[in-house]
Parts: C-alpha cells; structure tokens; sequence
C-alpha cells in the first residue's frame, strides 16, 4: 500500500501551504513580542511604585525635512519621536517627563498640534514637561504654555514640584534671562531652596533642559550651580536633563564636579527622536554615553531606592541599566 504524502494530499500547492507556515510563524513571534512588552510594563509596575519615563530634544517640526513620511502620525523621513513615544507607551509610565525642546525649531502651538501632539501629545494627561530653548524662540513660549496649559506651571515662571510615591520631583525653567535668572539669589533659586526646605522627602529628583556636566557638544554650564548647590544640600538623588542629543550618566558628585558617593547623579537625556551630537570633551564623573541611540530612560521610583534603564528604539542595541538607594 502506497502511504500518502503531504505532495500527494495537497498537489501543486507545496508553496502556499509553506508560506502560509512561515505567515503564522510571523504572526506567533510578534503576538510574543506584544506579550513580552505587556508583561514587562506589568512586572516593572507590579509592587505599585510609580514608574517615570523621560526625555528631552523630541520632536522634528516643518522646517527640519520636506516630506512627511505619514502625515496622520506626525512621523519624519529621520526622526524618530514616534518610535521613542512608543517606547513610552510599551513602558506604562505613571509619568512622563518631558525635558525641554519638545517641539523643533520653533516650539509653535501649531507645531505643537501638528508634529508633538500624535507621538508624545499621546501622553499629555500625565505629562510634567519643562521648556527648552527652543520654545523660548516662540515669544515668551506662547506656544508651549497654551499647549501644555497648567500642568506646565505659571507662564511667568515655568517651575514647580510635585509628589510621585515616597518621591519629590522638582522641574525647573533652565531658561534663565526670561524668569528673572537662575544664580544664587534669583527668584528661582529661592524658591528652589524654600520648596526642598519644605519638601524634606527621603528620595529627591529634579530635571530641567541644560545640564551642569556634559561631555556632549554644549559642554558644562556654570549657570546651574546654583540649583546644584541647593540640591546637593538637601541631598537630593538624581538630576535629569537634555539639551545636548545624547546619552550620557554621571557617577554621584557635588556642585564642583567632584565624585562624592554622597552627590547627584546626573542623566542627560536628549535623545527623543530629534538628531544626534558627537561628544567633544569627555568629563571626569562620565561613566556611560552613547550619541547613536534615540530612546528614553525609564526609572522606578520606590520609597528609598530607584533603578533605571535606558530602552532604545528598535535598530539600535544600545541599554544601560541599575539600582540606587536614596540619600
């Protein structure tokens, strides 16, 4: 007796039946990677401890390329802050922090509602951003407090705080010469120095555009030691920045740039989708950096520690990762 075979049952058809093998092979692998993804945001928020997902230098505007790619997603030939808004989204944050330079070149309320708002503007209800300089370049940064409205605090000031959990976050309005300036002494500071007076929390993170240290192509900027100092007598944890479009992390150290296991560690995060800089000057408490990877850092905030780890968009396998106690 001659046994069938699957030639025989199914003649001339061997190649359908093979593709449609390889289809629902496809179709398995990416309903697993879907999984994988819920199940990471689940485990990442399962103690209940509020997650934070941030970064800054976001999105590309009218001027930067001359075709859109697809203009009900707001996405750009080369930029990518719909794969880094979608990495928020994988992430499940309690919070988004967006860290100045949301929206290029201009921070326009048009722009705004054209290029930001289908990537990140997905996360409006739970954003805490703060303005860069490039939403100064729109008169007094119409535009980016008419978007962001009052969560973005009062237009003549641009700074504020908030509680998430056992943690006080603290955003601060970099842009100096519009809010009265930032040194010692300065509206600013002095609110600065009242609110972690008033705010004796056990973990403290603050976050505004331009940062202190940075090996990237801004380099360091002196106009913040004020906030520094404040912030390092207080002892507060981390400090969160952008400006320069890069990736880069500090080991903990003080407003004079010294390690002190006891100091800030500092992140600059200017990777949301916009461009890259080469680093210039490479910083003595530097200890990771990258300038290729777009992506965001995602922190957990518990009531006496955090980890962090920073998630590149897909093409890039860029990571960096770890934990901290609080001061």
């Amino acid at each position: 007796m001659i046994q069938p075979t699957w030639r025989s049952l199914w003649p001339g058809r061997p190649q359908i039946i093979l593709a449609g093998l390889v289809l629902a092979a496809i179709l398995a692998a990416a309903a697993f990677v879907v999984w994988l993804q819920t199940a990471g945001s689940a485990a990442r928020s399962a103690s209940g401890d509020p997650v934070i997902a941030a970064a800054g230098d976001i999105a590309c505007g009218p001027t930067d390329f001359p075709q859109l790619n697809n203009h009900a997603s707001g996405e750009v030939s080369v930029c990518r802050q719909m794969a880094t808004s979608n990495l928020v989204l994988a992430a499940a944050p309690t919070a988004v922090l967006e860290l100045g330079d949301n929206q290029y070149p201009v921070g326009r309320f048009a722009s705004y509602e054209r290029f930001y708002s289908p990537a990140w503007g997905r996360f409006k209800a739970i954003s805490h951003p703060v303005p860069g300089n490039h939403e100064y370049l729109s008169r007094d940064a119409r535009g980016y407090y008419r978007y962001f409205g009052a969560v973005a605090g009062e237009s003549s000031r641009g700074y504020y705080s908030f509680n998430l959990g056992r943690w006080h976050l603290i955003a601060l309005n970099a842009e100096c010469a519009f809010v009265g300036g930032c040194g010692a002494g300065s509206p600013e500071e002095r609110w600065l120095a009242s609110d972690l007076h008033q705010h004796p929390a056990a973990c403290t993170l603050a976050y505004w555009h331009q940062p202190r240290f940075s090996s990237g192509q801004h380099g360091n900027e002196p106009t913040y030691e004020a906030f520094w100092r404040d912030l390092f007598a207080a002892r507060a944890d981390v400090v969160l920045n952008g400006h320069d479009h890069d990736y880069e992390r500090f080991a903990p150290q003080d407003p004079s740039g010294h390690a002190d296991l006891s100091g800030i560690r500092e992140f600059i995060v200017g990777t949301g989708g916009k461009s890259h800089y080469r680093f210039k000057k490479i910083q003595p408490n530097s200890v990771v950096r990258n300038d290729t990877a777009s992506g965001v850092l995602v922190m957990i905030l518990r009531p006496d520690s955090y980890s962090w780890r920073f998630e590149s968009v897909v093409g890039s396998s860029f990571q960096d990762s770890g934990t901290s106690r609080c001061h």
